[in-house]
């Protein structure tokens, strides 16, 4: 579990200052006022005026520093050093009273509970297990707060991202929870970037839901969607309400997915 974290870690170390630099994030935009909360997560998570919220794995923030702009007293945790003194130093410039605070969701400790605890896309499998995520979860939930989780659908990890004669092709074992290594160039927000090698893991729903549940928390929401919010497949098509979908005429599989659950 050691490795399969500080391997991580060092990738998210790696790729955070062509991240922060990158079209995809667009700080430029987000400083001049731009919301990067979307429609789902905003659906969700509902008025945040006046509530704590902790937002899990938030990489350099931005999703954080929103939910201050919309009223919430968050506070952002990641694990990657690089990706919080980002955080914070755009914070600073923007005058946000956004906090953030290095640690491992797997044992992360805050001594204080919070109204909500958020945390969307891209976030499950680049961890070993989710029991002590969930523990994690509950620890910092206040009684009767609540958890809002938004990611990509394990599902859509099944695929290879080459199509064979045009047709989509399994190639993961949905059930298999083996992790799996890989080294690539670049990432999903900087494809020209540096090298990095990566563990990830595809984590059943049933295990999403177990680690909740296991937790004490009491699942209240559950959906999937037709939709995901990056191009996570490389034939996926963007629509014009911003969301990328399997291009026209495919069968639809679940692409992405929700829980809300309280303590």
């Amino acid at each position: 579990m050691t490795d399969f974290i500080s391997i991580n870690r060092t990738h998210w170390d790696v790729v955070t200052p062509g991240h922060v630099d990158s079209d995809f994030y667009d700080v430029e935009s987000f400083k001049a006022g731009r919301d990067t909360i979307d429609s789902v997560e905003a659906e969700l998570v509902g008025d945040v005026g006046g509530r704590s919220l902790l937002h899990l794995q938030c990489h350099f923030g931005l999703d954080t520093m929103s939910w201050t702009r919309r009223g919430a007293s968050a506070t952002g945790v990641d694990f990657s050093e690089v990706a919080i003194a980002a955080a914070s130093s755009l914070a600073t410039d923007l005058n946000l009273n956004t906090r953030f605070k290095v640690g491992n969701v797997l044992d992360l400790n805050l001594g204080e509970e919070f109204d909500l605890v958020f945390t969307s896309h891209g976030v499950l499998g680049w961890l070993p297990e989710l029991r002590a995520w969930g523990e994690t979860v509950a620890r910092h939930l206040k009684p009767g707060g609540r958890l809002v989780l938004v990611d990509s659908h394990p599902v859509l990890w099944v695929f290879d991202d080459e199509r064979i004669d045009g047709e989509m092709r399994i190639r993961y074992d949905y059930f298999s929870r083996e992790a799996l290594t890989f080294e690539e160039t670049g990432s999903y927000a900087n494809p020209d970037g540096p090298v990095t090698r990566t563990i990830e893991r595809l984590h059943p729903m049933e295990d999403v839901l177990e680690a909740l549940i296991s937790a004490g928390l009491t699942i209240t929401g559950f959906r999937e969607y037709d939709h995901v919010g990056w191009q996570a497949l490389p034939h996926m098509e963007r629509d014009d309400d911003g969301w990328w979908r399997l291009p026209a005429g495919t069968p639809r599989i679940p692409l992405m997915f929700s829980v809300t659950a309280t303590l």
